[in-house]
């Protein structure tokens, strides 16, 4: 008979930092609370991975912009009191022991350690609140338990060009960590015999010779409270190079897919990558679904629309328009004649009644969603923007440099690396071109 006890694990999902890359996605929420993929948000990925994995004790920790994240996290995640589970948000506080800002991952970990030791765990497991993947969490941990390590280190296979922009690591042929570096050039990969063993490799595809760190990490309890007794305020950083060397740490393998969404876009990409044949993540998974807030919104209305290869959401009144791979989020209303062609729209949080509707009309201010014959392109369009008649956006080529820009008539929007960002509440008037 089996007596091993059943480890008691606590899952952190790190959500801290202030997203500049993010930007202006971000300039009003935390990264975490980013929508994505038409009615999600992006901390319902790692959220999902837990709660399928049966790790229901779920920590995240923010400080920046948080009031978007309470609410969605508020809406969507209640367990039942037997369940013994929560989804419970630690933002930054002032305590008698520390009374600043979290100065990085590890610095943010030590300072909740009071709230995650009433819970006597035994594991910890870090996860990042930006990256797209599905993991099986019991796999991993199981695979930490049985190999006897302090620390385990989720890690995934990259080519030699990808490679310079992770943290490398080296393993031996029973996948423990001998060695770490942080995005190195080629030259440094090619000199040091980086290259994954051939008795670790297993069915890794040929062209993946190195390992990169995915920012997931297993700690012992134990472990995790020496790790950071001391000043050093990063993971990747400080934290698993040194446990390297004084710890066993080893690798775990993940041969699935996985995308670090941090940028514009990455985050353009895999968004549009969802309306594929066969996306690289599919959201039909009956096994392992992924959670989100429930909105008891009406099925959309698609009235006399042509539509190909694009996801639409709950909610959306779309009439006489044409889309091409789009991903329309919920409450969306797209207008007569308009023509959208790899455009990410958020949606709205609310219907306009038809006195604020009226009181637009008499404003000269359109409504919320987009208007009548429009053509818009390579655009991600946020929560709540007003865009008007006749627009046209991103359609002739993008000549505006990356950063914010302002047209003469005051209209101000964003564009990075080609995309241009209509920001949350933009109002865009009739006939304005971009």
């Amino acid at each position: 008979m089996n007596t091993q006890k059943e480890p008691r694990v606590i899952a952190i999902i790190l959500g801290g930092g202030k997203g500049t890359r993010l930007y202006p996605l971000t300039k009003e929420r935390s990264k975490p609370a980013v929508p994505f993929g038409g009615k999600y948000r992006i901390v319902d990925i790692p959220i999902s991975n837990c709660i399928n994995s049966g790790y229901r004790k779920i920590y995240l920790l923010t400080q920046f912009n948080s009031a978007s994240l309470h609410h969605h996290i508020t809406n969507s995640y209640n367990f039942d009191r037997f369940s013994k589970g929560f989804v419970e948000i630690l933002a930054a506080e002032q305590t008698l022991e520390h009374s600043g800002w979290f100065e990085g991952t590890a610095d943010a970990v030590r300072k909740n350690f009071i709230h995650f030791k009433s819970q006597n765990p035994t594991h910890y497991i870090i996860l990042s609140g930006d990256q797209l993947y599905r993991m099986n969490l019991k796999l991993f941990m199981e695979s930490h338990i049985s190999s006897g390590a302090d620390i385990t280190i989720a890690t995934t296979a990259v080519n030699e060009r990808d490679a310079t922009g992770f943290g490398i690591m080296k393993i031996d042929g029973k996948h423990k960590i001998t060695e770490f570096i942080e995005k190195p050039s080629v030259d440094v990969l090619k000199s040091g015999n980086w290259k994954i063993p051939n008795d670790a490799r297993g069915d890794l595809p040929k062209e993946k010779e190195y390992l990169a760190s995915m920012g997931i990490y297993i700690f012992n309890a134990k472990t995790m409270e020496e790790a950071l007794d001391n000043e050093f305020t990063d993971f990747g950083k400080e934290i698993i190079p040194r446990a390297i060397k004084n710890k066993k740490v080893n690798s775990y393998i993940f041969n699935g897919y996985w995308e670090d969404i941090g940028t514009i876009r990455s985050f353009y990409n895999a968004t549009l990558d969802l309306t594929n044949y066969d996306p690289s993540f599919d959201f039909y998974d009956a096994d392992e679904p992924i959670y989100t807030h429930m909105r008891n919104l009406p099925p959309s209305k698609i009235n006399d629309a042509t539509i190909e290869n694009s996801l639409t959401s709950e909610g959306c009144v779309i009439s006489k328009c044409k889309l091409k791979q789009c991903v329309i989020g919920v409450r969306s209303i797209i207008e007569v004649g308009t023509e959208l062609d790899g455009v990410i729209t958020m949606g709205a949080d609310f219907y306009e009644n038809k006195e604020t509707k009226e009181e637009n009309t008499s404003s000269k201010r359109p409504n919320i969603g987009i208007g009548k014959n429009c053509k818009i392109a390579k655009t991600i369009i946020d929560k709540n923007a007003a865009i008007g008649d006749n627009c046209r956006i991103n359609v002739d080529g993008n000549k505006y440099p990356d950063g914010e820009n302002k047209l003469p008539t005051g209209v101000s929007f964003y564009s990075s690396d080609g995309i241009i960002v209509i920001r949350k509440g933009s109002v865009i008037p009739s006939g304005t071109i971009i």
